[in-house]
């Protein structure tokens, strides 16, 4: 499926060619197959890609050497590549540059899987980035009550038909200040869910202020995933990270997260860090954090923040790209040493990864995600509580609104705009939903500095997994090598 205003732009958007860290790649995006490239490997897929015929590049490079010799070995080398290209594309080891994605139409399906409990409309701290209005959403500071949150649980199992594995985040704001809501929701869920055959997932989204052991001891006892909020640098944490009085927050909490990730399997929490215009050198902060002892992070740009001193501009781009750049010889590096550590965006799954329906709609906000408020109000995900016109419905009711969720499930990759003609489409999913909201009030337009750190971080990611196949493979250099 291409819009007609794609046409002739199906090579570029199908086989994305680039080089970051001295490696040329070629990233199929169709198959997710990812290669490594030579010289005249480069500029054979190139030239393949863009449909140039071999005599033309052929006679294109007869005089790209004043020596002769070594014209006439370069040229063999391309011709030998583009012929290797035309086989592997005929044997279906390559996509064809040239074919159209599938069509795709939304599925009519309404079944809800995961629900994100706004448990606590308040905070006990005052971040100056907060999204959430420091912890309310603009609304009242209030914590939500049990019968709430049971009404959540019994509209998520009602509404989740079928589906066995849900999910359900508890989120503000920040949740352990309601944590016997939270506990006690778990453990009804639990009991409910049993009763249905089904089973329920659960993550918390704590700024660790209040993390202490019998917290730690309940959420390690029944397996809660944990995202531990801290920026990195006590002086970076410390800008923007600050308690109700203005002091900073990194002395009280690092020792809490430091404690509680030693007992942790990596796949059990992640660090998540968020970086400004005063930290774009935000490499240093994660491997802050690694040596902290964390093995599972995450380093998220500021959301929103325009006409603000911390927000991201476009003129920070050059910086925020180089340093990913830096991030990643870092990354690899760390690994190379047994200093490892997993970093989110760098995790990116070729192989299996996501079913196509989410690579084509994303994170499912509006549809299959949902998020509701203290009061029981329903919203497209958690960025969005708050705003009256996304008001959905309530789980007193037990539905929602037809018209957002129709509005959300029409937003993929095929209706956003500039989407379908990226090659980061299959991985980026069409960005996030609120974002573009924020920044064009429209979900189909995505925010064009979000989308410009989306595609650095992947070809970063790319990037990472073919020098950490260098590091077990010592030396293999085969043209055209694929390296997934």
């Amino acid at each position: 499926m291409t819009r007609e205003s794609d046409k002739g732009m199906l090579g570029e958007a199908n086989w994305h060619i680039f080089s970051c860290l001295g490696k040329s790649l070629l990233f199929d995006v169709k198959t997710g197959g990812l290669h490594e490239l030579d010289g005249a490997g480069r500029e054979a897929a190139l030239a393949y890609r863009d449909k140039v015929p071999l005599a033309e590049v052929e006679k294109r490079l007869s005089n790209a050497y004043g020596d002769q010799v070594q014209a006439k070995a370069y040229r063999e080398s391309v011709a030998e590549a583009y012929k290797e290209l035309e086989s592997m594309v005929a044997d279906g080891l390559l996509s064809c540059p040239d074919d159209e994605d599938e069509d795709y139409t939304p599925s009519e399906e309404t079944i809800v899987k995961a629900l994100c409990l706004h448990v606590a409309h308040d905070c006990n701290l005052r971040c100056k980035y907060c999204f959430g209005k420091t912890g309310n959403f603009g609304m009242t500071r209030e914590l939500m009550p049990l019968g709430v949150a049971k009404a959540a649980i019994d509209f998520l199992l009602d509404k989740s038909g079928p589906r066995r594995n849900l999910n359900v985040d508890f989120f503000g704001g920040e949740p352990l200040l309601n944590f016997d809501v939270v506990k006690a929701t778990i453990e009804y869920c639990d009991e409910k869910a049993k009763a249905l055959g089904k089973h329920v997932d659960f993550t918390v989204t704590t700024n660790c202020v209040l993390l202490d052991d019998q917290v730690a001891s309940f959420l390690n006892e029944r397996n809660v995933l944990v995202v531990l909020s801290i920026d990195g640098r006590r002086e970076i944490n410390d800008r923007m990270r600050v308690m109700p009085g203005g002091r900073g927050s990194y002395d009280h909490v690092a020792p809490k997260l430091a404690k509680f990730i030693r007992t942790r399997d990596p796949d059990s929490y992640y660090v998540r860090a968020t970086y400004t215009r005063h930290n774009l050198d935000f490499a240093s902060d994660v491997l802050h954090l690694a040596d902290l002892g964390a093995k599972s992070i995450s380093a998220e740009p500021v959301v929103g923040g325009s006409g603000r001193e911390y927000g991201i501009q476009p003129e920070d781009l050059s910086a925020i790209e180089a340093e990913y750049e830096n991030l990643t010889r870092l990354f690899v590096d760390r690994h190379g040493s047994g200093r490892g550590f997993l970093f989110y965006h760098f995790n990116i799954d070729l192989d299996g990864g996501p079913c196509l329906k989410r690579r084509l709609s994303g994170c499912g906000a509006g549809i299959d995600y949902l998020a509701v408020s203290p009061g029981g109000d329903i919203y497209p995900c958690h960025q969005f509580v708050g705003k009256p016109e996304f008001e959905m419905g309530n789980v007193f009711q037990g539905r929602v609104s037809p018209g957002i969720i129709s509005d959300f499930r029409n937003a993929h990759v095929y209706s956003k705009i500039g989407c379908g003609s990226c090659w980061a489409r299959f991985i980026c999913s069409g960005g996030c939903h609120a974002a573009a909201y924020g920044s064009s009030s429209n979900i189909l337009v995505p925010e064009k500095v979000a989308c410009a750190i989306q595609k650095k971080r992947i070809e970063c990611a790319l990037t990472a997994q073919a020098m950490l196949k260098d590091t077990e493979q010592q030396g293999a250099q085969v043209k055209g090598r694929e390296v997934r």
